[in-house]
């Protein structure tokens, strides 16, 4: 049985999936270490972490097997964050010279410009140029929500820091606050397929179309790879994640497809035909623009377990907005309840990018309960969560903070094997998460984005 806060955290990640009450006795927890953080971000890794375990025991249960589930605190807070150790050759930095917070004349606000175009339009509407103490200087003379809405309105990304109460009281905060954690609806009737889960790889065969970039979305196709699942991920023709993707991508294939292209388009709708599973990130109009709305990718695809995410919400004024786990701290309240507890003088974000973390691996659980869904028959097999409502979940969980170091990942805690990549040889962090039956173990290393071609595996267990 879990411990802690972890287990109030667990039950309503629970309910919210549609698991049984009972499968939280499957779960025990081992080790005491907490990251350091007014919020028990620690237990929320090991309640969604240990979520998408039980999901996959529950799956397992089902076909007659009992599966118990461990998870490792310790390890678990470490998965939060980056799971690779280079061996003779370093990450590119995640961060853009420019990003980060700022004080406007009437509080502060954060830029996120990591993706260049995002920076420029950043840039465009501060006026400046694209150097730190400029971008400072520029800020400090506006009022920060006005600089929030012209930087938005001009395709960038921004957050100014707002207490709980005041997110509470916006509009958005409202909208995300009146939506469930697990957002479920039901998909049309199916293509029949043969697929099962086996008991040492649950998820062999199981065909994952992953349209999804920073983070949470890689983080859960990165689970359902460690499973077994085939994922294929699909990447615009500019886009690169240099700093993430030694990271996330493991046990995935990376293609590249241009959908305003037709030629392109026909390829993704092949294989989204052939798809089990369709996960993505994408802004809540992005898909619709392209006509690939939800009824048009049930009609390719009957009865797709189609599973979504969005930064702030899928209701509500910015359910459109463009999003990132760092904003969402501000926007939310996070950033602004840390600054009080370490009494500082600037916003104070989580040791981790928890928000992505922890919704991932609900997406994962998500993901695997569709799967369940699809093999007694019922309908339930789409899915939509948000970074803003895990982080109202954190919120509802709050209790007296967690203060004290937490030791960094020691040598010992990455597998012995080397994991040979295309950037050089890495360790990879030991998982967290422990099954009776199998463990979460991937088959090929992490690759570059577009290394891989356009068309699915043939491998025995396909779906068909």
């Amino acid at each position: 049985m879990p411990q802690f806060s972890a287990h109030a955290i667990l039950t309503q990640c629970s309910s919210a999936l549609g698991l049984p009450d009972h499968v939280i006795e499957w779960l025990s927890v081992t080790g005491t270490e907490s990251l350091p953080s007014c919020f028990p971000v620690t237990d929320l890794a090991v309640a969604s972490i240990g979520a998408a375990g039980l999901a996959l025991a529950d799956l397992m249960a089902a076909q007659g097997q009992t599966v118990r589930v461990e998870v490792d605190r310790r390890m678990a807070s470490l998965w939060f964050d980056f799971t690779i150790a280079p061996l003779g050759w370093e990450l590119p930095n995640a961060w853009d010279p420019i990003a980060g917070d700022y004080e406007a004349h009437d509080g502060w606000i954060k830029l996120h410009t990591n993706a260049p175009h995002h920076k420029q339009a950043a840039l465009s509407v501060l006026d400046c140029e694209p150097d730190r103490d400029a971008v400072s200087a520029a800020i400090a003379e506006r009022s920060s929500q006005e600089l929030e809405t012209a930087i938005v309105a001009a395709g960038g990304c921004a957050a100014v820091m707002r207490s709980h109460v005041e997110w509470q009281e916006h509009p958005q905060g409202r909208a995300v606050i009146a939506e469930p954690l697990v957002h479920w609806g039901e998909a049309g009737s199916d293509i029949p397929s043969a697929w099962r889960p086996k008991l040492d790889r649950p998820l062999a065969g199981l065909r994952v179309l992953d349209l999804t970039r920073i983070l949470a979305g890689p983080i859960a196709t990165r689970f359902l790879a460690g499973f077994g699942a085939d994922v294929l991920r699909i990447d615009p023709p500019d886009w690169d994640e240099p700093a993430i993707a030694p990271d996330v991508t493991l046990g995935k294939r990376c293609t590249r497809l241009n959908l305003r292209r037709q030629p392109d388009r026909e390829v993704f709708e092949h294989l989204l035909s052939e798809a089990d599973v369709l996960v993505h990130g994408y802004r809540r109009d992005a898909l619709e623009a392209l006509g690939l709305g939800p009824v048009a990718r049930q009609a390719i695809r009957p009865g797709l377990i189609d599973v979504s995410l969005n930064a702030y919400g899928h209701s509500g004024p910015w359910a459109n907005r463009r999003g990132f786990d760092s904003l969402v701290q501000l926007s939310s309240g996070i950033a602004a309840a840390g600054m009080v507890w370490r009494s500082s003088d600037r916003p104070v974000s989580l040791p981790v990018q928890a928000l992505d973390h922890a919704t991932g691996y609900l997406m994962a659980a998500a993901v695997i309960i569709g799967v369940r869904a699809r093999l007694s028959g019922s309908t339930q097999r789409k899915a939509r969560l948000s970074l803003a409502r895990t982080a109202e979940l954190l919120f509802a969980a709050r209790g007296e903070p967690t203060t004290g170091d937490f030791p960094p990942a020691a040598r010992t805690d990455y597998a012995s094997a080397t994991e040979f990549t295309p950037w050089g040889p890495a360790l990879r962090l030991k998982s967290p998460l422990k099954l009776s039956n199998c463990d979460m173990r991937w088959e090929r290393p992490a690759q570059k984005l577009g290394s891989a071609g356009a068309h699915w595996e043939r491998v025995s267990g396909e779906s068909t």
